[in-house]
């Protein structure tokens, strides 16, 4: 457990706890990080670079006072994946993320989850709107986006993520 764990909030839906990300979910990190599943986030890296990366989502909580969230079902205790607000320097805008772990994609989980962190960011952390950088081949993840309620706004090149589409989340009044 780490010691930053009782400043972190804990939400939770109908299926899912979001909590927050620690050394418990490397291995999982690890093995997303090292697959094809990474490709649209980076592109598969070794566990070493997984490590930062697991390092990098617990940190901008730190330094930006919220971050993703490590997701679990309620009747378990893997992470299914790692969503929510996320504003690394560099980036466009808020954003909201989701990347899910295999065998756990096509059950909805992304879109409850993500729509469970952006409540939150428009209730706890006063946003008005937030985006979502799509690539566009990621078929999986622009039906997300619109699930949320979320409009396609333009294609952009980003220096990390490359060529994306961002798609506007609805406002908190929507």
């Amino acid at each position: 457990m780490n010691r930053f764990t009782s400043t972190f909030p804990r939400l939770e839906t109908e299926r899912l706890i979001l909590r927050p990300l620690g050394h418990e979910d490397f291995p999982a990190m690890a093995e997303f990080y090292g697959s094809e599943r990474s490709r649209f986030v980076g592109g598969i890296v070794d566990p070493a670079k997984a490590w930062r990366q697991l390092a990098t989502e617990i940190g901008h909580w730190t330094l930006r006072g919220y971050g993703r969230f490590g997701v679990e079902l309620r009747e378990g205790s893997s992470l299914v994946g790692v969503i929510g607000p996320w504003f690394p320097h560099g980036w466009p805008e808020p954003e909201l993320g989701w990347d899910l772990m295999a065998g756990f994609e096509g059950k909805g989980y992304a879109s409850e989850a993500a729509r469970a962190t952006r409540d939150w960011a428009y209730g706890s952390l006063g946003w008005t709107t937030a985006i979502s950088l799509v690539a566009p081949e990621n078929k999986a993840s622009e039906a997300v986006a619109k699930r949320l309620g979320c409009t396609y706004e333009c294609d952009i090149e980003h220096a990390t993520a490359g060529h994306v589409s961002i798609w506007r989340h609805p406002g908190p009044d929507a």
